[in-house]
């Protein structure tokens, strides 16, 4: 199973931006769907943004359509999240989650389909 680290979280002001790192182990990264999920004090956790193996294919919750960009450097091992014109809303733990072959639809927003989580990263966004 692969493993996964985070990083790039921060402290950031409204309007700004950072990038989310997710390294992987493994030489079989390319082979699975990547997703991140994020946990605000006090919620449950939330999907974020997916994508497929091969980068083809990607889904956003609509809280951050237009905003954040998923994608993957599969030579790499690492997947990414580009997040833009951050909201203090936009503050939570975030994590990335990995399963092997394709996830579309419902299964690739849904927490439970992925078998492989990260310790996740602190994203705080101040006003």
């Amino acid at each position: 199973q692969v493993q996964l680290v985070e990083s790039g979280g921060g402290l950031v002001q409204a309007g700004g931006s950072l990038r989310l790192s997710c390294a992987a182990s493994g030489r079989t990264f390319s082979s699975y769907s990547m997703g991140w999920f994020r946990q605000a004090p006090g919620k449950e956790r939330e999907f974020v943004a997916a994508l497929t193996p091969n980068g083809g294919s990607t889904r956003y919750a609509d809280s951050v359509k237009g905003r954040f960009t998923i994608s993957r450097d599969n030579a790499k091992n690492t997947l990414y999240l580009q997040m833009n014109s951050l909201k203090p809303e936009d503050t939570a733990v975030y994590s990335c989650a990995a399963q092997p072959g394709h996830l579309y639809g419902y299964f690739a927003a849904s927490a439970g389909s992925y078998g492989a989580w990260g310790q996740g990263t602190q994203v705080t966004v101040s006003s």
